[in-house]
């Protein structure tokens, strides 16, 4: 079997594997995730490259140091897993797989945001609010209905592009060692990324890479989201997402995160974005998709639920269709 059809093959097992069992919380209780061990050596060098009497300069410095440190050691704990994986013949192809699909996260995204729309069901407002602080860094003390079930929508939306269109993508482009370095940086972005004044400067290159890495998964991700619109929402709903995706993606703070959050808005006729509290600062943007409607509630959730199990669909026929062409070559 050629490299290209391994990845092929692994990567269209792995996706419906994730998107069958996700990520069992029992296996998960008794063994450490991956992407914890990522953040411990995260902040393994956070503790020892970014001192608060450090310059700023200085810790820029390390901050650049640190993430290709980090990234290398992904990619050096890839080939290690790979060379190990081949002691056990065809059973590579099946550890390879389980590799992949843990790194996925297809069930467990869509099981996290379903979990708002139970706990506004059975709880109300403080059900929802206690489900969304699991998924979202905005205040849930500031949010109503409305706020909740917007905010469940956009991270579902924003995380269907960077934890499972861009894992995929970069397992499809460098294999083993591509999914795992971009799951290291991504770690790092959401760690040590932000704007705070301990991370302005230390985590710049991670912040910086990161968009690098996840511009084409971004852009792709709302090709699928208006995908699960056409599919789950009509016609009328896919060519309102491409537009709106098209129109208002540069609106978003983050120059990836507004295509999915706009595809989503225009697949829903919602409103998304705009101003919102974070630590208890307001953070001004402007409204995303603003003719739609202003207003979400729970039943909004389930429909962008539905959207995104039609977009994680495109995406697997677009690897069936690859490796398909890749067998007929």
């Amino acid at each position: 079997m050629k490299v290209s059809e391994w990845i092929l093959v692994c990567l269209l097992l792995a996706l419906l594997l994730d998107r069958m069992i996700g990520d069992p919380p029992l296996l998960w209780s008794k063994v450490p995730h991956p992407v914890v061990l990522f953040g411990s050596a995260i902040s393994w060098f956070d503790r020892r490259l970014n001192k608060e009497n450090m310059i700023r300069d200085r810790r820029r410095a390390n901050g650049v140091v640190a993430i290709l440190a980090l990234l290398l050691l992904a990619i050096v704990v890839a080939s290690v897993l790979q060379a190990f994986f081949a002691l056990f013949g065809p059973l590579a192809l099946l550890l390879e797989i389980l590799v992949v699909a843990i790194l996925l996260a297809q069930k467990s995204l869509a099981d996290h945001v379903l979990a708002v729309v139970q706990g506004l069901r059975q709880d109300g407002i403080e059900g929802g609010r206690q489900a969304v602080s699991m998924i979202v860094g905005r205040d849930p003390r500031t949010l109503d209905e409305s706020g909740v079930s917007r905010a469940a929508i956009e991270s579902l939306s924003e995380n269907f592009a960077d934890g499972v269109v861009a894992p995929a993508f970069w397992y499809l482009v460098a294999g083993l060692p591509g999914i795992l370095a971009y799951k290291m940086l991504n770690t790092a972005d959401s760690m040590i990324g932000h704007k705070s004044p301990k991370y302005i400067d230390f985590g710049w290159a991670s912040a910086r890479l990161d968009d690098l890495a996840n511009w084409p998964a971004a852009r792709l991700s709302a090709l699928m989201i208006a995908f699960g619109a056409l599919v789950h929402e009509g016609r009328a709903a896919a060519r309102r997402s491409l537009s709106v995706a098209m129109r208002d993606s540069r609106l978003h703070r983050s120059p990836n995160s507004g295509w999915p959050e706009a595809a989503m808005a225009g697949a829903l006729d919602l409103q998304l974005a705009g101003p919102r509290i974070y630590a208890g600062e307001t953070v001004n943007e402007p409204m995303i998709n603003g003719a739609g409607r202003p207003k979400a509630n729970h039943l909004d959730i389930q429909r962008a639920i539905r959207v995104f199990h039609g977009a994680c669909t495109a995406l697997t026929g677009l690897v069936a269709i690859l490796l398909l062409l890749s067998l007929l070559v």
